[in-house]
């Protein structure tokens, strides 16, 4: 027969077992809800301002507005960025830059967290439609600035208008300041009697194009002759931030010798890079070429057809500039020197490969006064390493 207080003794055990299978129920549950973002180095020297990329898909979350990262180790949260791919209202992944040991793992947990809770950054990756200077598109971050030129330049050129520009090359805008300077500079250049031509401390354009490709135009060659397209014909922002901004040009359809190319192109910029990233896509050539121009031609090729670069380094007005193209391995096929004798015709050229109507690269350069690069070495290594980070890139699991 039970006493009572044998009842009670086994009464207790049982309710502390459902407690404790309780606790340990809620623990796992909690468990599970943990998602972490592992992000390993391979390389042998530490990495930063490369942004990582997370979808949406991936974290299967339904919203990504109340997502935060947190560093595991240090548990200070990440400054990120959203970003909407396709323009439907929707976010469609998160970026962030961690700074990765080398050869190490850095992990990130998935977090929730409130507005004010995230971290602020200026957003020093920016660009825009410039329909106040005929209907440039301009970018930059806190190292470097570009512009591209659109239709009504080159219906100015076309109908023999003064002011125009007829070229689909990329323009370098040489700034030696780490805040945005593009507002700014139009602004002088379109409503006061100062001009963007000259340099007050900030930087200035002093970049000639022309007919060239800049700092990253293609070409399509076939036999001997390279043909380009006309200036983009349709734009639209994707991003702006603190890590990065990206936007989609689109252009008529153009000849190479009797072929039609559909051209199209994302072009992003992150945050403490030189380069800028253009994924083109194209239609009706097996291969394209990006160029670097020669301008003078008083500067020095160099390249590596192995690590996938080609850089023009050279004398410019009171100080020196570096410009380079880089892709991975898969696209770089080769690179030339193309001299001729018609203004702005002579580049050196990235010869690179159409894989599935894509072609990835990345073009930018290094002004010496802008205190980046003080010789051609340091402007060589840097494409090196960057090189080495595009052909071996950070790896990102996901584990629960």
């Amino acid at each position: 027969m039970k006493t009572s207080n044998t009842y009670n003794i086994m009464k207790i055990t049982k309710n502390s077992i459902s407690l404790l299978l309780i606790v340990l129920l809620c623990a796992c549950a909690q468990e599970k809800k943990s998602t972490i973002i592992s992000v390993k180095n391979t390389l042998d020297f530490e990495r930063s301002f490369e942004t990582v990329e997370i979808k949406k898909a991936l974290l299967n979350v339904d919203n990504l507005n109340t997502i935060g990262l947190k560093d595991v180790n240090t548990g200070e949260l990440q400054v990120t960025q959203l970003v909407d791919n396709d323009g439907d209202g929707t976010m469609d992944e998160i970026l962030f830059q961690p700074k990765v040991a080398s050869k190490s793992i850095a992990k990130f947990e998935v977090v929730t967290i409130t507005d004010t809770e995230q971290p602020k950054a200026p957003y020093l990756c920016y660009s825009r439609f410039v329909p106040e200077r005929t209907d440039d598109y301009t970018w930059e971050n806190n190292k470097v600035a570009f512009r591209v030129y659109g239709p009504t330049a080159q219906k100015m050129i076309e109908d023999d208008v003064p002011g125009g520009t007829l070229s689909s090359g990329v323009d370098a805008w040489l700034k030696r300041v780490e805040y945005p300077i593009i507002n700014k500079w139009y602004k002088k250049e379109t409503e006061t009697d100062g001009s963007y031509h000259v340099d007050t401390g900030e930087g200035l354009d002093d970049f000639h194009v022309g007919a060239s490709r800049g700092v990253g135009g293609i070409s399509v060659k076939v036999d001997t002759t390279y043909y380009n397209s006309k200036n983009y014909t349709k734009w639209r922002t994707i991003t702006t931030g603190p890590l990065r901004t990206s936007f989609y040009l689109e252009y008529e359809n153009w000849d190479s010798g009797g072929n039609t190319i559909i051209e199209s192109k994302v072009i992003s910029l992150d945050l403490g890079q030189n380069f800028s990233k253009f994924k083109v896509s194209l239609e009706g050539a097996k291969a394209i070429s990006a160029g670097l121009t020669l301008h003078e031609k008083d500067g020095q090729v160099f390249g590596n057809k192995q690590e996938g670069w080609v850089s023009y380094w050279q004398p410019h007005a009171d100080s020196e500039l570096g410009t380079a193209i880089i892709a991975s391995e898969d696209y770089f096929n080769d690179f030339e020197t193309f001299n001729s004798d018609s203004t702005d015709l002579s580049n050196a050229y990235a010869h690179l490969n159409v894989i599935n109507n894509q072609v990835i690269y990345y073009a930018g350069f290094g002004w010496k006064k802008s205190g980046q690069f003080n010789t051609k070495q340091d402007w060589k290594n840097y494409i090196i390493t960057f090189s080495e980070c595009i052909n071996n890139p950070l790896e990102i699991s996901l584990n629960n």
